[in-house]
Order: C-alpha cells, then sequence, then structure tokens
C-alpha cells in the first residue's frame, strides 16, 4: 500500500474522528474505521443495485497507519466488478490530518456486496443507465 499516493475511486464518505471512537492513546479503533468503509460500501452498492444490499465479504484488510482524533476520515469506493447479484468494490479510507491538507492513507479492501430483494432473498444488479 502506497501511502503518499492520490485516492482512488469516488469520494463516498467523509466523518470526523472523535473522542468516543479512540483508546486511550488517541488512535481510533480498527473496528470503527471498518465500519466507516462499509457505511461508503453499502452507499454506492445501493446506488448500482438501485435497491437493498448486504455486505456478503470483506478482503484482507491492512492498517499502514493510525487515525487520529481530529483526523477526518475520507472514504473513497469504486466498483470494480458486477456479477449477477453480487458487486465488488475497491474501498480506500483516508485521513486528512486535523487542521491540515495533509491526506494520508490508512487501510484499503476489497468488498463484496449482495443485492437484495424484498423478500431478502438475492436478486439481479440491474444493468447501468
Amino acid at each position: 500500500m502506497d501511502a503518499n499516493s492520490a485516492p482512488q475511486g469516488e469520494l463516498t464518505l467523509r466523518t470526523l474522528a472523535m473522542p468516543g471512537d479512540a483508546n486511550a492513546a488517541g488512535d481510533i479503533f480498527g473496528g470503527w474505521v471498518m465500519a466507516q468503509m462499509d457505511l461508503a460500501c453499502g452507499i454506492r452498492a445501493a446506488e448500482r443495485a438501485r435497491g437493498r444490499v448486504v455486505t456478503a465479504a470483506v478482503k484482507e484488510m491492512a492498517f499502514a497507519m493510525p487515525v487520529k482524533i481530529g483526523d477526518t476520515l475520507c472514504i473513497y469506493t469504486h466498483v470494480e466488478r458486477v456479477g449477477r447479484s453480487s458487486m465488488t468494490l475497491k474501498v480506500e479510507a483516508w485521513a486528512q490530518r486535523y487542521l491540515t491538507p495533509v491526506m494520508e492513507k490508512v487501510t484499503d479492501a476489497i468488498f463484496v456486496m449482495v443485492a437484495l430483494d424484498a423478500n431478502g432473498k438475492p436478486t439481479p444488479v440491474p444493468a447501468e443507465g
């Protein structure tokens, strides 16, 4: 993971890292970062599916650096592949450091989302357009 490159994908979610999301050292919990990534994937996948989606899988995720209290967490998403009822999204989490323009890549992952019908069963993802 190259922490100094530019974000890839579309900015989907921005949120502020608050003290309630941190440990005693001021580092934001990895689970909170992952939850924000999941939210962003849900937004992007629901837009693409034009309906309800759920998270089916998260591929390997490793943290390159911490998010600190006061940082703005920026989540970028890109739909990499659309199957019959599933979508594979590349997700990147970047921290805009508190009161600076500095952006650092925190982690990335591949999320697999599945489109569901009104009964909670997998349903085909509609064609784009």
